[in-house]
């Protein structure tokens, strides 16, 4: 004999506490709106009938039936309203809004039923679709740039290549500087290569916490031993002033926190002058507001990364200067973007990958740390990557 089998638990509790369908629109992040109207030839007729707090705060609605051309001006999006409300069709559009920061919005309407006193009805629902569209132009502004600056030094190379095969293949001397020129954009290409991959995966794992305890002293001294022959070679010193090894311990990844050192320095000593100084000072312990300290009177400043900070948060600080020719104050804001480079600094034996501070910046960020400039035109320029400092026992 069989018996039934018992109902599924919680499943009739569940069923009789549905909430309210009102209460669910109101809760959404995206804005959602009824449209009603009357008339197709007045468009002053279409009013809000209803908006959930999203996009009252959106579009500024402060009462119920406000007119919709009073929020909304732009004329796709009431074209595509006027479908749903006379046409009862679906509408689509999209558009952008201007001020301080652009954003990109997706716009969709549906027909509703008509209300009771005879008046249109649409339903419209609006997607911020801003952060989509800006990786969207950044990829195709990441593909432009990596093709050119890779079809640069393949150009030269094809280049050199057919002019060996023809009449300089029996001129020995050209031959040995033309070789040297080849050697040399086959250099920067291979560079190019590693700074790309080395991008990528530090983008890839950008929201993975690093784990470790690393010394960044101990760092730092690694960085300046291989960068001392390069800098030797420029006529280029360099001047520390560094914390005890030990005491400057952060929680991260060893190998990204070198990178970190070595495209500081290296940047430092490429554009010092002969016979300058690059100075390198790391220290521990300090608030953020310590860490970002002016070091340059009449220096134009820019933080280019912020960390979240936590109340009481410490950090260890490593700061790089050179006495080069600094930066103009316009060009700081675009430093750490992917190839830029600033202008006037984009050829001769300064010509770099133009993804250091790229990488460099990815880094901290994974790292939850800081990334500020500071320069004077004329006197020189000043990077300080900071990190939130480990606490005893932390792993």
């Amino acid at each position: 004999m069989s018996s039934a089998s018992p109902p599924q638990a919680g499943l009739t509790d569940l069923s009789l506490e549905r909430p309210a369908f009102g209460a669910i629109v109101e809760s959404l992040p995206d804005p959602v709106l009824v449209i009603a109207a009357h008339d197709a030839e007045n468009l002053s007729d279409r009013r809000v009938v209803y908006a959930n707090p999203a996009a009252r705060e959106l579009l500024r609605i402060q009462v119920e039936g406000a007119t919709l051309v009073s929020a909304i001006r732009h004329p796709r999006v009431l074209e595509a309203v006027d479908e749903s409300l006379f046409g009862e069709i679906n509408g689509e559009a999209a558009y952008e809004t201007g001020g301080a920061q652009d954003r990109f919005w997706r716009v969709r309407t549906r027909p509703l039923e008509r209300a009771r006193d005879g008046a249109f009805l649409a339903l419209m629902v609006l997607r911020d679709e801003t952060d989509s569209r800006r990786n969207e132009r950044m990829r195709a502004d990441f593909l432009a740039n990596a093709s050119h600056e890779l079809r640069t030094p393949l150009a030269s190379l094809t280049g050199f290549i057919e002019t060996l095969r023809g009449h300089a293949k029996d001129d020995t001397v050209a031959r040995e500087r033309f070789l040297g020129v080849m050697a040399a954009q086959a250099g920067r290409m291979a560079r190019l290569i590693d700074d790309l991959m080395s991008l990528s995966r530090i983008e890839l794992n950008e929201h993975i916490a690093p784990e470790g305890r690393v010394d960044v002293v101990l760092a730092v001294l690694d960085v300046i031993d291989a960068l001392t022959p390069l800098a030797a070679e420029r006529g280029v010193t360099f001047s520390t002033r560094l914390a005890p090894r030990g005491t400057a311990m952060i929680v991260g990844d060893r190998d990204q926190i070198l990178q970190v050192a070595q495209n500081l320095i290296d940047n430092a000593v490429k554009y010092s002058p002969n016979g300058g100084v690059v100075d390198i000072e790391l220290a521990d312990g300090l608030t953020a507001d310590e860490a970002i300290t002016a070091t340059r009177q009449g220096g134009a400043r820019l933080s280019l990364l912020s960390p979240d900070l936590i109340g009481g948060e410490r950090f260890v600080m490593l700061r790089c200067a050179d006495r080069g020719p600094g930066i103009a104050r316009e060009y700081l804001p675009r430093l750490s973007e992917r190839f830029y480079r600033v202008e006037g600094q984009k050829s001769g034996e300064r010509l770099g990958t133009g993804l250091g501070l790229a990488i460099v910046k990815h880094i901290t960020n994974r790292h939850r740390g800081g990334l500020a400039i500071e320069s004077v035109e004329g006197q020189g320029t000043t990077f300080t990557a900071y990190f939130p400092r480990s606490h005893q026992g932390q792993l």
